[in-house]
């Protein structure tokens, strides 16, 4: 299994940008998905996270500003980010939690770079 990403890019503050991240493989195989973030000499941290039900949950400071969705026919994870900020510069990744045939395993994407300029 693989987890494909792309969307970053440099944007002015109060700008957006769509992250998307493809995992192969069927969709019933994955639970949870999810966005991470990594900012230079920051611990990386969950931004929001998707079940497989759809029910989302944010961090706190990117509440309200970003919205995670998924698609329902195949694995595909998306992150819309709006009224972006320079403190959400950093390295985001995709994650996602194998049920079924893939129980107990987790997949990490190669990241994708967001630099918000002010």
């Amino acid at each position: 299994v693989q987890l494909q990403a792309s969307g970053g890019g440099l944007v002015q503050g109060g700008g957006s940008l769509r992250l998307s991240c493809v995992a192969s493989g069927s969709t019933f195989n994955f639970g949870d998905m999810a966005w991470y973030r990594q900012a230079p000499g920051k611990q990386r941290e969950l931004v929001a996270v998707i079940s497989s039900d759809g029910i989302s949950n944010y961090a706190d400071d990117v509440n309200g500003r970003f919205t995670i969705s998924r698609s329902k026919n195949t694995a595909t994870v998306y992150l819309q980010m709006n009224s972006l900020k320079p403190e959400d510069t950093a390295v985001y990744y995709c994650y996602a939690q194998g049920i079924r045939l893939l129980r107990g395993r987790t997949y990490w994407g190669q990241g994708t770079q967001v630099t918000v300029s002010s």
